[in-house]
């Protein structure tokens, strides 16, 4: 992936992740949040694996996965 495209996977996550502060329907926050943090993970690997940003946003996208998918 070139770096401008790396860069504009890096602006996404952010925009989602933000985006996922706004909201109020907390099945529509981790469904955002969770594409914030495929996103971040996405831009880890491609800026030349950055654990930092790609191991606490994989933790967070299994949490995210685990409260949708889990029966109340």
């Amino acid at each position: 992936m070139s770096p401008e495209m790396t860069n504009y996977v890096g602006y996404g996550a952010s925009f989602f992740v933000v985006l996922s502060f706004a909201l109020k329907d907390v099945k529509k926050i981790r469904v955002v949040n969770l594409i914030g943090c495929i996103l971040f993970v996405i831009y880890g690997i491609y800026s030349d694996y950055l654990w930092p940003i790609i191991i606490p946003n994989a933790i967070l996208c299994f949490i995210q996965v685990y409260h949708l998918l889990k029966k109340d």
